[in-house]
């Protein structure tokens, strides 16, 4: 099972794309690049499995944003207790809804607000 970004990286990388390379800046609107295969990819990692990846609008309009104005594919990659999930996201339809998740995920502030996100099932995703 893959803990983290690190890890989820690693694989892809050692399995898939092995031009990929990580983003220089931690704020970038992604976190690796495929230069061959012109793909811009945001990493994710559950520790719980889900029918459905929530992808937040803000993130997604960046990361589509930029990969298209570069003539890159953006990409999204979740990887779950019960596997690896990969969206085109210039294939993916998305619908957009808004739901009360916590502030931030990865840290003490657990305050609760309103985000508009997709959620992406995972049937249309390619299983790595």
């Amino acid at each position: 099972m893959i803990e983290n970004e690190q890890e989820l990286f690693n694989y892809i990388k050692g399995w898939y794309l092995s031009d990929l390379e990580k983003s220089a800046d931690q704020f970038d609107n992604h976190d690796c690049t495929s230069t061959i295969y012109r793909l811009h990819i945001e990493l994710k990692c559950r520790h719980k499995h889900y029918d459905e990846l929530i992808l937040e609008r803000d993130k997604y309009e960046a990361l589509t944003q930029e990969a298209t104005r570069l003539g890159f594919t953006p990409f999204y990659v979740n990887a779950t207790p019960k596997g690896i999930y990969a969206f085109n996201l210039k294939k993916t339809k998305v619908t957009w809804t808004v739901k009360k998740l916590p502030s931030k995920t990865e840290f003490d502030d657990r305050g609760q607000v309103d985000k508009t996100v997709a959620l992406l099932p995972i049937s249309e995703a390619v299983q790595l």
